[in-house]
């Protein structure tokens, strides 16, 4: 442990947000993170849900040598025959069909905004319909559509954002409905409102296919066809927010392949770098064309860089190789059945929800009201890095005290027990040091 370089990262470093630990960190490897003290952590976030194939996968390390041998960066007019590979794979394997162009950057912000971009441009519209609870980066266009947190301080956002509240089956807004009927009410009233607030400039419809800053929260079937049929219906582009669904971690391919409809623009990050920035809008040819003849730019620095295109091709390779996509849905039943068993034994949870390895737990003060129980996940949170594990948890007080847990998708059942009993241990703990304060004020 190097003292002098924890004062350092205190006195050097600008605080950014979220959860920060008080050591630092010095390598990773597969689902486990070791700090500078030598201790030995799982990480069931994926570092920050990237780490699709595990940190550190040989075959990125080999596609990282690889691209030290050819090149790590071009001009930007200058297309890496790599990058043209990446483009066909993720079309001919991955895309739904009619998404076929695509454009490779480095972050999820920086896909999306590409995609409220093109949908401005070839709608010659500007007004986007976003979903409450969502989260679709932090740059300009991107955060005035983002609803899970965030939003406070930063000046006026962009004209033309509207929010239809989120579905969310654990706590349906509308009292006396099902889950499926509430989430479609909201829907139709949200329409309602934007058809009645719209200065007739449509520009499309934004959504992440499972909401996951907002609670890891599962749409219905239904409620992805209605979004399709509205905008369809008014002229908009449907863009689906992929970042976490896409790359086999729901056990799909993509989201859109889950639900069964197919958007305009698909923005693409996290889960295909593998851990290195990589990102990508991919749409239809027709929409590429349209928005090319009226001008569209989006030169980066880094647009079409070789070397995360090369990670990234050996991320898909690897999925694909290692059947990544048949063992989310194995594992992800494996942890789902662990933690349902951990809700049998703990009334604090109050509902596990999810698909493949992306799933939520959510914490309650009592399962009847649903009231959500903040200072436990965050005493437990707190304990379960001391026992080693590391998981995020949301605790937005609109948002419910909900554990994002998402590991890498070559998790193990023996590292999935470990979490399991480790998270056990941390709510029997969490609870007893909670209930003290109160049995010694009683």
């Amino acid at each position: 442990m190097d003292e002098t370089l924890r004062a350092a990262a205190k006195e050097f470093l600008i605080r950014y947000g979220g959860d920060t630990f008080p050591n630092l960190f010095k390598s990773a490897r597969g689902t486990v993170v070791r700090d500078d003290a030598g201790r030995e952590i799982l990480d069931f976030t994926s570092g920050q849900m990237c780490a699709t194939i595990g940190h550190n996968h040989p075959a990125i390390v080999e596609a990282v040598n690889q691209a030290g041998q050819t090149a790590f960066h071009f001009f930007s007019g200058m297309i890496p025959e790599v990058v043209a590979s990446l483009a066909s794979t993720l079309s001919r394997d991955w895309m739904p069909p009619g998404l076929s162009k695509s454009i490779f950057v480095n972050t999820g912000s920086e896909s999306n905004e590409i995609a409220l971009r093109m949908a401005k441009m070839h709608t010659d519209g500007f007004e986007i319909l976003a979903v409450g609870g969502s989260w679709h980066g932090v740059t300009s266009g991107a955060g005035s559509v983002s609803y899970a947190s965030d939003r406070k301080g930063y000046g006026v956002p962009p004209a033309g954002v509207f929010v239809v509240p989120e579905p969310n089956s654990y706590r349906p807004y509308l009292a006396g409905l099902d889950a499926e009927q509430s989430a479609l009410a909201c829907l139709e009233i949200g329409l309602k409102m934007f058809d009645m607030a719209s200065a007739g400039r449509p520009a499309a419809i934004i959504v992440e296919p499972v909401i996951s800053a907002g609670g890891v929260l599962v749409p219905p079937k239904s409620y992805m066809q209605a979004l399709r049929a509205a905008a369809d219906a008014r002229g908009m582009l449907l863009i689906f927010d992929e970042a976490q669904t896409a790359f086999g971690r729901i056990g799909y391919r993509t989201g859109s392949e889950y639900f069964g409809v197919t958007p305009d623009i698909m923005s693409l990050s996290k889960t295909m770098g593998g851990g290195l920035p990589l990102a990508a809008a991919v749409t239809t040819p027709a929409i590429e064309q349209n928005v090319h003849e009226k001008g569209f730019t989006f030169y980066t620095s880094h647009v079409s860089d070789p070397l995360p295109a090369t990670v990234g091709l050996a991320v898909l390779e690897t999925i694909k190789r290692e059947d990544l996509i048949a063992r989310a849905r194995t594992q992800g039943d494996y942890l789902r059945r662990g933690l349902l068993e951990l809700q049998q034994r703990h009334e604090w949870i109050g509902d596990v929800r999810g698909l493949g390895l992306l799933l939520g737990v959510e914490l309650v003060q009592d399962r009847t009201t649903r009231q959500a129980h903040h200072e436990l996940g965050a005493l437990t949170t707190q304990r379960c890095f001391e026992l080693g594990l590391s998981m995020n948890i949301r605790r937005r007080p609109e948002r419910g005290s909900v554990w994002r847990i998402a590991p890498p998708l070559t998790v193990t059942d023996d590292e999935i027990d470990r979490a399991v009993t480790i998270l056990d241990q941390a709510l029997t703990e969490s609870v007893s040091k909670l209930a003290r304060p109160r049995a010694q004020a009683a």
